[in-house]
This record gives C-alpha cells, sequence and structure tokens, in this order.
C-alpha cells in the first residue's frame, strides 16, 4: 500500500506527541526526589529538569536510536501504520498508568506497542530481532536492579562520611547537591527516552525512501524529540510524582541525592551501550536501594509490588493495543480508498 505525504507527516506527529506523553508521564522520574526533599518547588522541580532533559543530546550519542531503529524489529517491515499503531499502544497504555498513578515505562510501552503492531502485519514473530528483545528483557531486571546497588553503596558510603555531623548540617549541604543529582538523572532520562522515539521516526522516513540508502538519524529529528519531552516534562505528571516521591519511602535530601546518583550512573552506562532502559524502572529501583538502607520496613512494600505488577504488564498490554490499533486503521484506510 502507497501511503500519502500527508500520513507520513501525521505519523511524524504522533510520534513526537508520544514523546511529549512521555516527558508528562516521567517528569516523576527527574523530579519525584527533589520535590518529595522540598529541595525546589514543583514548577521549578519541572522546569530545571525540561532544560537538562532538552540539551541531552549534547552529551550522548545516538546509540540507543539505532537500537530502536534498527535492532528490534527489521526495518523493511515498518510502514506508517506500524509506527502510529505502536504509538498508539503505547500512549493509550501511559494515559491509563498515569491516572492511576502508576509509574509504569513508557520505553518499554513503546517496544511492546512496536512488536504488537509487526505481529499483527506480519502474522507471526518472524520479523523480531531476537537479540535486541534479550537485551530489552534484561534490561527489565537489570536497570532498577543496578539503580538500587548503587543508591545502596552511595547511602552507606554517606551515612559512613555524614554520621558525625549534625543532622541540620547534613541537610543543607545535601540540598544543593540534589540540584546537581537531579540534573545529571535529567540528563540521563532525555538522553535515553528520547533517543527511542527519533528511532521510530528514523526508521519511518528511512522505509519511506526519505533518508536515502543508508539509515541515519538528522538533526531535526534529535532537536524535535528533546523539545516535545521537554515540553512535556514541564506540564509534569503530579500523581506519579507523589507515588515515586512519597509512597514508597520516606525520602531527605541525602536519600534523595544517592537515589538519582545512582539511578543516573545506570542511565548513562546504558546510553553509552545504547541499551533503551525504563527511567522508570531505574530511579524507582534506586529509590528502593535509598530505603533498604535504613530498614526493610521503611519500603511500602504494597505500593512497590503494585509498581512491579505494571511492570510486568507494560509490555503485553501495549502491543495488545497497538496491534488492534494496528487492524482498526487497517480497515479504515481500506474503507477510504
Amino acid at each position: 500500500m502507497e501511503y500519502t505525504m500527508g500520513f507520513i507527516i501525521f505519523a511524524v506527529i504522533v510520534a513526537l506527541a508520544f514523546d511529549f506523553m512521555n516527558g508528562f508521564h516521567d517528569a516523576a522520574n527527574s523530579i519525584a526526589t527533589i520535590v518529595s526533599t522540598r529541595v525546589l518547588r514543583p514548577h521549578w522541580a519541572v522546569l530545571w529538569a525540561a532544560f537538562f532533559n532538552f540539551i541531552a543530546f549534547l552529551f550522548f550519542g545516538l546509540h540507543v536510536a539505532n537500537t530502536i531503529g534498527k535492532g528490534i524489529v527489521d526495518p523493511a517491515v515498518i510502514d506508517p501504520v506500524i509506527a502510529v499503531s505502536a504509538l498508539i499502544g503505547a500512549i493509550g497504555w501511559d494515559v491509563i498508568t498515569w491516572y492511576y498513578g502508576i509509574p509504569s515505562s513508557s520505553s518499554h510501552a513503546l517496544i511492546g506497542g512496536l512488536a504488537g503492531a509487526v505481529i499483527a502485519k506480519v502474522g507471526g514473530m518472524g520479523a523480531l530481532k531476537l537479540g535486541g528483545l534479550i537485551k530489552i528483557g534484561a534490561s527489565i531486571v537489570l536497570s532498577p536492579l543496578l539503580g538500587l546497588i548503587l543508591a545502596y553503596i552511595f547511602m552507606l558510603i554517606v551515612s559512613i562520611i555524614c554520621h558525625r555531623h549534625q543532622p541540620r548540617q547534613v541537610d543543607r549541604w545535601f540540598r544543593r547537591l540534589q540540584l546537581v543529582s537531579a540534573s545529571l538523572y535529567s540528563l540521563g532520562h532525555g538522553g535515553n527516552d528520547a533517543q527511542k522515539t527519533m528511532g521510530i521516526i528514523a526508521v519511518l522516513l528511512f522505509s519511506a525512501g526519505m533518508l536515502g540508502t543508508e539509515f541515519h538519524v538528522p538533526l531535526w529529528i534529535v532537536l524535535g524529540c528533546h523539545g516535545a519531552m521537554a515540553l512535556g516534562t514541564l506540564f509534569g505528571g503530579w500523581r506519579i510524582v507523589r507515588t515515586m516521591g512519597m509512597k514508597i519511602t520516606k525520602l531527605k535530601p541525602f536519600g534523595g541525592f544517592c537515589a538519582e546518583t545512582g539511578g543516573a550512573a545506570t542511565l548513562f552506562l546504558a546510553t553509552g551501550l545504547g541499551i533503551p532502559v525504563s527511567t522508570t524502572h531505574t530511579i524507582t529501583g534506586a529509590i528502593v536501594g535509598v530505603g533498604a538502607v535504613t530498614k526493610l520496613s521503611a519500603i511500602r512494600w504494597g505500593v512497590a509490588g503494585r509498581i512491579v505488577w505494571a511492570w510486568i504488564f507494560t509490555i503485553p498490554a501495549s502491543a495488545l493495543m497497538a496491534a488492534f490499533s494496528w487492524w482498526l486503521i487497517r480497515f479504515i484506510l481500506r474503507m477510504a480508498g
């Protein structure tokens, strides 16, 4: 089926809308700790996070975008209907989890949506790339685990260094240091998450013959995706901020610093290796790691359990919504033409 330029432009707009939703939904990842510790007021926190979300392209390559564009499904299978269907599935799941205040992964929703739309088109899993899916599957487990371990280690180190100092003095130090750790996490968030949509747009245009003979990500796509994500972050998903920053465990500034620093280190490593990880999973694991240093009873395991169930259902749920969207869009296009 031939697709008009108008439909391709529509697909790109939907992709940018997803990036906006990604920033809106995942604003909590960057600002929940800094808001809950009262280091910054909410409106200043989202401005801070949005700025570093946008400038993240200056610090990272495009390894994650290339993984999304070439490493999960066969690029020859991608067409505008698959792209739009995948994005609708991801946006739909993001809206549901945002409404209930559950921090799910926009990244894995997008990957699930892409897989679901492709399976609907080819009638099976033949177009999926096993190596890329294994990498994604491993990241689901390893990114929150690494965030937890690093945050736990940072908490132990900070506790040893500061145990002879007055709590008020420690609080004052780490209120300033949290500005640094929050900016680092926002850089990691923008650097990893914005690239996923870049990969979708680039492979869509490549499949339509609009990027020449070699797959690459043009600068306008990079700027557009970072801009859309930063704009979404400005609006903030406050329901999820409350869950991340206040319901999992009680955070103080030095705990927020350790969670953000551990999470940022995980994201920097994953982005450098081209692994599309979940920033939501990563910061949640880091927050649990901080809470575990004090005592395991400090963690509200009921809340953590609901978050884990959302993680489990994210990929299959978004895949089902994307597959249904693919069938519906194909039906509408056939009726129209």
